[in-house]
């Protein structure tokens, strides 16, 4: 399978996410119940899948909930196009935020969202991600006593979701400066953008809303089974609010929603649809009832609400 795709320039992941909350001891209480690996540090927390050495995300104390920055990775190769690139483009040019990794260029993006653009190891993933069916055989029981029920513990992070005020626009946007590509999207209402060396169905999606923000992170586990006992663990450490269980129709993911305690998301996903590096995809439109899911609860009013400040406090 190819591993990178020959003559695109763009980024190759979603390198790790940045966020502020008020409080820090609820953001760790949260993500550890998500089955995160959750690592304190002097600036703040870490989010690490258990066993992976990748740091998906950091967390800052501040005054109010907020998305502070994606950093995206590049190829060590393409460092040089990349930044000529962009300048070429008229990417706006800014200061690393207090508390980010240092290293790589920043760049203000659609929305006015700052971006990190980095020298890093791919950690998106270079093939479909293993997803298992477990069945008992005739005679035997498939019974799984509450008591000895596993863990879920997601694998690494799938993909991000950012509200934007432009769903077309920002599209245009991420294609042009970034180098990602459409998979598919539904006109204003949101679009799922893969990564051309290789990612699933979307590394990135875009949400249509009145200010950026975060909508929610996903998370890769290896069957539908996990993604009902994610759903489970949630509840039974006192995160009951969500949506799911159910299948996506875009990218075809299985998924359960947990509600954080500042009204985004963190998402249990499996199976989700891969694009090689040397897939062209048929991206496509698709009207609005006929691609957001396939089967599950109805969705609650609050899913898309919007509830991050309109800038950053």
């Amino acid at each position: 399978m190819t591993a990178k795709r020959a003559g695109a320039l763009g980024v190759h992941s979603i390198d790790h996410f940045g966020l502020q909350v008020p409080d820090l001891n609820v953001a760790r209480s949260f993500y550890k119940a998500f089955g995160l690996d959750v690592r304190d540090l002097d600036e703040g927390l870490e989010l690490f899948t258990v066993g992976h050495p990748q740091c998906w995300g950091r967390i800052v104390q501040a005054p109010v909930k907020q998305l502070r920055y994606l950093s995206f990775g590049i190829y060590a190769d393409d460092e040089a196009a990349m930044i000529a690139d962009l300048e070429s483009k008229g990417a706006v040019k800014i200061d690393a935020l207090p508390g980010a990794p240092a290293g790589g260029i920043w760049i203000e993006g659609f929305d006015g969202l700052p971006l990190n653009i980095r020298v890093a190891e791919k950690c998106s993933p270079d093939a479909k991600t293993k997803f298992e069916t477990i069945s008992s055989a005739p005679g035997t029981s498939g019974a799984i006593f509450n008591s000895a029920a596993p863990k879920t513990q997601p694998r690494n992070l799938s993909h991000f979701a950012v509200y934007t005020t432009d769903v077309i626009a920002a599209t245009a946007w991420y294609e042009k400066m970034l180098g990602l590509r459409l998979s598919d999207g539904s006109g204003p209402v949101v679009a799922f953008l893969h990564g051309p060396h290789g990612s699933d169905h979307h590394l990135l999606a875009l949400v249509g809303s009145t200010h950026r923000g975060m909508h929610h992170s996903s998370w890769d586990v290896g069957s539908f089974q996990e993604v009902g006992l994610g759903s489970a663990q949630m509840f039974r450490a006192g995160y009951k609010e969500g949506w799911g269980v159910g299948r996506h129709v875009l990218g075809g993911n299985y998924f359960y929603y947990a509600r954080d305690p500042w009204g985004s998301y963190a998402e249990f996903s499996a199976d989700i649809d891969y694009i090689p590096a040397d897939c062209e995809w048929p991206a496509a439109q698709h009207p609005p009832d006929d691609s957001f899911y396939l089967w599950g609860p109805d969705v609650p009013p609050e899913l898309v609400s919007n509830l991050e400040p309109g800038a950053p406090e």
